[in-house]
């Protein structure tokens, strides 16, 4: 490790980042040089300002991955090299105005029953029922169920700890499914090869997210459901479906984790389009019967 990756670290530590966060800014800074093929510390405010650009009209990355470089960049920039860029304070990525892909209940119902292998069958139903992020749902830990309160504490993003409600049907499973392996630490363990097979061999770490994905989307395609759905699918999916239960914004909010209300406000979007899209098939229903 090169002192000045040790010396980022140890920034970003005192920081109190996350250790996922230092891996998405410590990997940000890295395709920057690779980019530019030297050191970061050679590189220039201009060559920063052509490499955003080159992200947002060449590369076309999603705003997400543009926003995580941005930060990673900045970070290192700012707190690490000390260098106060106007570029760094300037640069927004822009907007998307894309709505999430939302499957009905029957889809996650076709889609969660396509899936054969017991850990990632139970793990992606809690990921559903509870509105779990994919590291939330996949590093669970047995001392984050609550039975008797019903909940569970999840670790979310940013080191943000919130409950959100666990109901008594997935308990049970949760249960069920923990008897099968009982590892006194993860919820959902590794399985080896084995133990695809036989659910009590596990390596001792939890199911990594990769294998989630995989058997993701293994079940999508084998269900027959034709939207481009994604593990974060089941998590956009589960807070509609509360809403269109007319649980309040406010409470879907605190479950999902979200800082701001705004963030959630995108799937009254969602809710709305999809009665929208009813409107007229229903007026030509009951043409000349009313």
């Amino acid at each position: 490790m090169t002192p000045l990756r040790q010396r980022m670290l140890e920034d970003m530590q005192l920081r109190g980042l996350s250790a996922r966060t230092q891996e998405y800014y410590v990997a940000a800074v890295r395709q920057l040089a690779e980019h530019y093929h030297r050191s970061p510390t050679q590189i220039t405010e201009e060559d920063l300002r052509q490499y955003f650009l080159s992200l947002a009209n060449e590369k076309k990355v999603a705003r997400a991955t543009a926003t995580i470089a941005l930060c990673g960049i900045r970070f290192f920039f700012e707190h690490t090299l000390h260098r106060d860029w106007t570029t760094l304070r300037f640069v927004r990525p822009a907007r998307e105005q894309k709505l999430p892909v939302v499957l009905s209940r029957d889809e996650v119902r076709r889609v969660l029953t396509a899936i054969r292998i017991p850990v990632y069958r139970a793990c992606l139903t809690t990921i559903y029922a509870c509105g779990l992020r994919l590291l939330e749902g996949a590093e669970l830990q047995v001392g984050q169920v609550d039975g008797a309160r019903l909940l569970l504490l999840v670790h979310g993003k940013g080191k943000h700890d919130r409950y959100v409600p666990v109901a008594p049907a997935l308990l049970a499973m949760l249960r069920t499914y923990w008897r099968t392996h009982r590892s006194p630490l993860w919820l959902f363990p590794a399985p080896t090869r084995r133990g695809l097979a036989h659910s009590l061999v596990h390596d001792g770490g939890p199911v990594t997210d990769s294998s989630l994905q995989s058997a993701f989307r293994r079940a999508v395609q084998k269900s027959g459901v034709s939207k481009r759905a994604h593990v974060h699918t089941l998590r956009h999916s589960y807070a509609t479906h509360l809403l269109e239960a007319n649980v309040h914004l406010r409470i879907i909010q605190d479950a999902l984790g979200h800082r701001s209300a705004r963030t959630t406000q995108i799937y009254t979007h969602l809710t709305q389009e999809v009665r929208a899209t009813l409107t007229d098939p229903l007026t030509h229903l009951v043409d000349g019967l009313c």
